[in-house]
C-alpha cells in the first residue's frame, strides 16, 4: 500500500496526472459516509469562513452515490450556510465522484476524488478538486475530530502531497492553510 520512502499512508496521484497510483487502495463508500470537519484547505473561499464540515449521506436509491452537505459560517457570525449536491462514482476511478449541485446550484458541476485516507486520529481523508467555473483546483483535509488531526499525522500527510508525482498538487501543498472550527 505504502511507496518506498513514503511515510506509510495510502496515496495516490490525481487521474489529471501521467503517473501511475502504485498500490492505491480506494476508500470504501462507507468509509466516506457521515460528518467530516474540513480542517485544512487550499480553497481561497475557506479562508472567510470557518466551521467547515461535509455530510454524505448514501443515497436510497443508488448506495454508491452520495448526498453531499457543507455547512459553514462566515467568520464572525453564527448565521450557518450550506451548499448541497450529489456525488455520483466516476464511471472509471475508484473513489472519484461527479458532483452535481442542487437547487439554484444545479448548474454547477466538480469532479473530485480521495488522494489519501486512513483510521488514524479517528480518520482522516485527503480530497483534490479539480478547478471548476468557480472554483481553482484545490485539496481539502477531512478529520472525523472536529479539533483535527495530531500535528505528527498532519505533516505525515503534508509530507505525502509533497511527494505526490503531480506538480499541481505538490504546488498546492505548499498553500494548505488551517481552517478555523469553534464550538
Amino acid at each position: 500500500m505504502a511507496r518506498a520512502g513514503s511515510t506509510g499512508l495510502n496515496f495516490r496521484p490525481p487521474t489529471t496526472s501521467s503517473a501511475p497510483s502504485k498500490d492505491f487502495v480506494s476508500p470504501s463508500v462507507s468509509f466516506l459516509q457521515g460528518k467530516w470537519h474540513v480542517t485544512h484547505s487550499t480553497l481561497p473561499m475557506w479562508k472567510k469562513n470557518q466551521n467547515v464540515t461535509i455530510t454524505y449521506t448514501p443515497l436510497p436509491q443508488n448506495t454508491e452515490a452520495l448526498d453531499d452537505l457543507v455547512e459553514y459560517q462566515p467568520l464572525n457570525s453564527t448565521k450557518q450556510k450550506k451548499v448541497e449536491g450529489i456525488d455520483t462514482p466516476d464511471a472509471t476511478t475508484k473513489g472519484a465522484y461527479n458532483w452535481r449541485g442542487k437547487g439554484l446550484l444545479k448548474i454547477a458541476s466538480s469532479h473530485w476524488q480521495v488522494l489519501g485516507y486512513g483510521e488514524e486520529d479517528g480518520g482522516w481523508a485527503v480530497t483534490f478538486f479539480q478547478k471548476t467555473l468557480f472554483t481553482p483546483a484545490g485539496i481539502d483535509i477531512y478529520a472525523r475530530q472536529k479539533s483535527g488531526l495530531s500535528e505528527t499525522l498532519l505533516e505525515r500527510v503534508k509530507q505525502e502531497l509533497r511527494a505526490v508525482e503531480d506538480a499541481n498538487v505538490q504546488k498546492l501543498a505548499e498553500t494548505i492553510f488551517p481552517i478555523k472550527h469553534e464550538s
